[in-house]
């Protein structure tokens, strides 16, 4: 194995954005959207590795409050704004947004048949839309209440709503739009006795007529719809109660609380072999230091989100198999996407934030040492340049040059190319292309590629003298719809590979701007790719860890490639949960490929078949880190960057949780 020189960089203060509401698609539950507090829209494939396949930027005026997936997998979000938005999950934008003229929206439902939506306002209306082929129309509203419409459920018959607000429950019959019955709400706290405001922040409708209602008071209490009566009352928190998840089946409920607890509630027997059932705390879940904002229930497994900007996928007890190695908990921390361009030849790092842009010239040292030896930074790195966003939309996307000249950045609805002249302090701005999902510049910084949209990626010349000019259009052989989310182009800059949201990867030649193959689909998307400096063969992985080598030149899978699918993966790499991010190859070792994940990072000879045998350490050297990773790259031949982000810095740079007296304190 070769030795490197490694930049450790902690320059990026990433922090994830805090979870508001996710939502499961119906009825396969193949989806998950996760609505984020900086307006953000990520969509996660359950079904392959729980990976992070589109993700919409955020907008400063569209924070999600509820999402809902309705029939046709079409997913709505509305929020305090007082829009309703359905996203585009081809394009990754927003199709088209409408007023609800009831103020800002607090609470969305769908109805059984996913073909109608429910708004709980701020004017306190609930609103029913109905969902046409293209659009959204209004058809009516329920009767007018006091007070802010804070949570909505539907019964399964579809003909009854429940309605959560402050201090009261309603139950409106969804024909006639009146109120048929009106449940006060205990006003009593734990340990106090003032009679005090209590909000229902979440509330559930189950088809035998139960209502389950969280509220501040932290309670979770079971109701009789049609006499209005309480039937059980379960103080779990000593702050509010914040969501409720139920399941298909109804026999278990999920409950998140300001304290970072989540909480299972079954319906069992009374006693053994008893007819009589109920609801009864079974199970407590420790995964998060903030507030638990929402939880999705799942058939084997719960998915929980909140302030700390984890998502966590926690399987239950019961549906574990004690032979298997599969972890019963997976956290997402980080995004599976790069938030980090580097610059080669310049030494620089461009880091990408939700609002602006930074770029840093890496330190250096003038000291030679041994290996393993930490060396003194005689020339410490330098911020050079703060770029903001002006737009109330977020970046979506960015990259600067290997030469570190052009900086180009985009949001959902435009692109920007900037010129940076670090000796004068000059930057020009240069625009033209509507809106690009992924950056990349050739290897001698004179082209940089776009990918749009509707899969096409733009070709655009630069020159010394500040000049962009629109070269060409790749467009892919066969009709997609789908936006491009990953770009990969060779060193000789003849090829280009990418791969789009139909988990389609194309092969263009750029001499002639043609596409030249399409490498056979496969059933998960990819994670990362890159084409080889020498052999020009795309090395491939996807979101089950599965890896190929395709040749370009040949149409075909490398003999590298088949043999490794035909003798199949280790379990060590297989069972890993974060997807690999980026790949490299080691200028002095053509063989050697470089990979990492967060939490790992390896060196994988390919003449080998290292990940068919890891006893063999000699074939793959796979370091496990300690500091999550958030990027890696090769600044030349001896010499790598690692962008470093602990996790104790981003738990130092978020508000205080709740407070919990300890024993003892």
């Amino acid at each position: 194995m070769v030795d490197f020189e490694v930049h450790r960089a902690r320059l990026f203060a990433f922090v994830p954005s805090g979870i508001r509401c996710v939502a499961a698609s119906r009825p396969s539950h193949h989806r998950l959207a996760v609505g984020r507090l900086d307006g953000s829209l990520e969509i996660y494939d359950l079904q392959a590795n729980m990976f992070q396949e589109k993700v919409i930027a955020g907008h400063d005026t569209r924070i999600p409050e509820a999402l809902c997936w309705t029939a046709g997998d079409r997913l709505f979000g509305a929020g305090l704004s007082g829009e309703i938005v359905e996203y585009n999950l081809e394009k990754l934008n927003v199709k088209y947004s409408l007023d609800a003229f009831g103020g800002p929206i607090w609470s969305m439902v769908a109805d059984p048949t996913g073909t109608q939506l429910a708004l709980g306002c701020d004017d306190g209306t609930i609103k029913l839309f109905n969902i046409l082929p293209e659009r959204i129309e209004f058809e009516r509203q329920l009767d007018r209440q006091k007070g802010r419409t804070l949570s909505l459920s539907w019964h399964p018959s579809g003909t009854k709503i429940v309605a959560g607000s402050t201090n009261i429950i309603r139950v409106f019959d969804v024909k006639s739009g009146h109120a048929v019955q009106r449940i006060l709400v205990d006003r009593c706290f734990r340990g106090s006795r003032k009679r005090l405001p209590v909000v229902v922040w979440d509330i559930l409708f189950l088809s035998d007529g139960t209502i389950v209602s969280a509220d501040s008071a932290g309670k979770v209490q079971f109701w009789d719809s049609e006499m209005g009566t309480l039937l059980w009352s379960h103080p779990v928190s000593k702050s509010a109660v914040l969501c409720l998840a139920g399941s298909e089946a109804e026999d278990s409920i999920l409950v998140g609380t300001s304290e970072g607890m989540v909480y299972q509630f079954q319906l069992l027997p009374v006693k053994l072999d008893s007819a009589e059932l109920q609801w009864v705390r079974t199970r407590p879940f420790k995964h998060h230091t903030h507030d638990v904002r929402t939880v999705a229930h799942l058939a084997t497994t719960f998915i929980s989100g909140g302030l700390d900007g984890e998502l966590v996928i926690r399987q239950f007890m019961e549906n574990l198999d004690p032979k298997s190695n599969e972890s019963t908990l997976q956290r997402v921390t980080f995004p599976h996407r790069c938030l980090v361009s580097c610059a080669r030849i310049a030494r620089l790092l461009l880091f990408q934030y939700p609002k602006h842009l930074e770029l840093w010239r890496l330190g250096a040292t003038n000291t030679a040492g041994k290996a393993g030896e930490v060396l003194p930074v005689s020339c410490p790195p330098e911020h050079l340049l703060q770029l903001k966003a002006k737009d109330p939309e977020h970046i979506a996307s960015s990259c600067v040059s290997p030469c570190g000249s052009w900086i180009a950045y985009s949001t959902t609805s435009r692109f920007y190319l900037h010129q940076v002249q670090l000796s004068s302090d000059h930057i020009a701005i240069k625009r033209g292309i509507r809106s690009a999902h992924h950056l990349l510049f050739s290897e001698d910084s004179t082209r940089l590629f776009v990918a749009s949209d509707n899969g096409s990626v733009h070709i655009l010349k630069l020159l010394q003298s500040g000049v962009c000019k629109h070269l060409h259009i790749l467009r892919p052989s066969s009709e997609t719809s789908e936006a491009a989310y990953l770009l990969a182009v060779s060193a000789n800059g003849q090829w280009l590979a990418a791969a789009s949201g139909d988990r389609a990867v194309n092969i263009y030649n750029l001499e002639d701007a043609k596409p030249h193959c399409t490498v056979p689909a496969y059933d998960c998307p990819v994670t990362a790719l890159a084409i080889h400096p020498e052999t020009n063969n795309v090395v491939i992985v996807h979101s089950d860890q599965q890896m190929f080598e395709f040749s370009i030149t040949n149409k075909e899978y490398t003999p590298w490639s088949r043999k490794i699918q035909k003798l199949g993966l280790s379990k060590n790499w297989q069972l890993r949960e974060t997807p690999i991010t980026h790949i490299a190859f080691s200028p002095q070792q053509a063989s050697h490929i470089l990979l990492h994940d967060t939490f790992m990072f390896c060196i994988l000879d390919s003449l080998k078949t290292a990940l068919l045998d890891q006893t063999k350490g000699d074939h793959l050297a796979h370091c496990p880190v300690l500091t999550p990773l958030l990027f890696v790259d090769l600044l030349d031949k001896n010499c790598l960057v690692v962008v470093e982000r602990s996790l104790a810095d981003i738990k130092a740079q978020l508000p205080p949780p709740v407070y919990l007296k300890k024993f003892g304190t």
